[in-house]
């Protein structure tokens, strides 16, 4: 057992680590993949047939699997939900306040010069804010708007993930009640292997009779479990950084070499390769304070069609990507300060602190 002595690591770092750094870069890669297609660039880089975005949102679910995972087994089923409704809904539903009556009578403003018919014309704003408040996004149009932009019609192409998110929550806050899945990784790493199957088996004749949430679910689903599996490796081994390197490694591999599924077959590697990225790459500490990645995420597609709408990328790929980043990340900071944050704080009072404390530490990073 000695030779294996090696392989063992430390505890993983739960108040220090960079993982609010790695899912902003992650998200700044999904604003990156997605300028392409708002600017009427093409699909923009891709590895294996898919869009740089779609790997990014890959990083997203396995970082999302491993912390939700903790959240559900550190916590009661009702506490649980209610941090998970926290942290996503009160800034989508501000986002989509947000896009339907600052946003969008901005745009016909400067297409039309006028706000007539904004408020009648289907899709109505009142219809956008109704039609996706189950975070199923239903409507990505509003009336005439985004008319004059190569990608037309489409306010926030990014949402969508939310949803599947949102069901693979519900998977591990099902799983929690089981004692199995609170004991050991056997269920959900067979649940992972079923997950990944199913995917694979979807081939293109039969995705053309399939319903497209399913095969949507299909393939994020696996991605998830893979970091909710590696939880449960990390909490009992700790987190190794020659390890790390190999999955990174092996992650590669089996995307390069498996068509299609390769990443969701990869997703636990994937997982501990970031996990272990995060605890040896520094990230700043205005950034370890605080999560602006989600708002990110949401803000930076509308974004992106208003710099459009209002000629940005004429100035060239970069200096739109530039101008892009700039003002999604005013809108991030915005959404972290004035919605997530006290939410959040609202769903987690602070805790009585214990008699005899140990000296202060950096909060626990937010999950979801």
């Amino acid at each position: 057992m000695k030779r294996f002595a090696r392989l063992r690591g430390a505890p993983y770092p739960y108040r220090a680590n960079s993982l609010n750094m790695f899912r902003l870069i992650l998200a700044g890669l999904v604003l990156f993949a997605h300028s392409w297609y708002v600017a009427g660039q093409g699909s923009g880089p891709s590895i294996q047939g898919e869009n740089l975005g779609g790997w990014a949102v890959a990083g997203f679910f396995v970082l999302s699997g491993f912390l939700i995972t903790r959240s559900r087994l550190r916590t009661s089923p009702g506490d649980y939900l209610l941090h998970r409704v926290a942290r996503i809904y009160p800034a989508f539903i501000v986002v989509l306040l947000v896009t339907a009556f600052i946003f969008a009578p901005v745009a016909l403003l400067i297409q039309q010069g006028s706000l007539s018919g904004f408020l009648s014309t289907p899709i109505t704003p009142l219809q956008y804010v109704w039609g996706n408040l189950a975070l199923y996004i239903e409507h990505y149009d509003i009336g005439a708007t985004l008319q004059t932009v190569p990608y037309p019609g489409a306010w926030n192409g990014s949402l969508w993930t939310l949803f599947y998110e949102f069901l693979c929550y519900v998977v591990i806050w099902v799983l929690g009640f089981i004692g199995l899945a609170r004991r050991s990784p056997i269920l959900v790493g067979a649940l992972w292997v079923v997950s990944v199957a199913t995917y694979a088996g979807i081939g293109a004749a039969q995705r053309a009779g399939l319903d497209v949430s399913f095969e949507l679910f299909a393939r994020l689903l696996p991605f998830f479990l893979g970091g909710s599996l590696i939880f449960y490796i990390v909490d009992r081994f700790g987190i190794n950084r020659i390890l790390g390197i190999v999955s990174l490694i092996v992650t590669v591999a089996l995307i390069w070499t498996v068509p299609r599924w390769g990443g969701q077959l990869a997703a636990p590697f994937l997982a501990y390769g970031l996990l272990s990225l995060s605890t040896w790459i520094p990230q700043p500490r205005w950034v370890a304070r605080n999560d602006v990645s989600y708002g990110f995420y949401i803000y930076a597609w509308p974004m992106q069609q208003l710099v459009v709408l209002i000629g940005g990328a004429a100035l060239g790929m970069p200096v739109y990507i530039l101008i892009t980043i700039v003002v999604t990340f005013a809108f991030a900071w915005l959404s972290w300060v004035l919605i997530e944050r006290p939410a959040m704080r609202i769903a987690r009072p602070p805790r009585e602190p214990a008699p005899a404390a140990p000296a202060e530490q950096p909060g626990d990073i937010q999950v979801g």
